[in-house]
């Protein structure tokens, strides 16, 4: 266990960034589990919103840059063919 008032800090910033980063996380991965699943007229603005969800996520750190850009990728792949 922590001795330093520092470490102890440190303990409790580690503590709140994993929470934040567990929802922004899991935000994303439903966004892009309803975009794959999106059919129709429905699937552009499911696209885009979980791309807009990557580059939030990839902005505060939560993801990779390399990760963002290539689940981006894979998205705007699908976008084309429903256009």
């Amino acid at each position: 266990m922590a001795n330093t008032k520092s470490a102890i800090k440190r303990i409790r910033q580690n503590e709140r960034r994993r929470l934040r980063n567990r929802t922004v996380r899991s935000r994303v991965r439903t966004l892009i589990k309803a975009a794959r699943a999106a059919e129709g007229p429905a699937a552009p603005p499911a696209i885009l919103g979980a791309i807009r969800a990557l580059d939030k996520a990839m902005s505060k750190g939560v993801l990779h840059a390399n990760t963002a850009s290539r689940k981006k990728s894979a998205l705007a792949r699908r976008l084309a063919a429903h256009r």
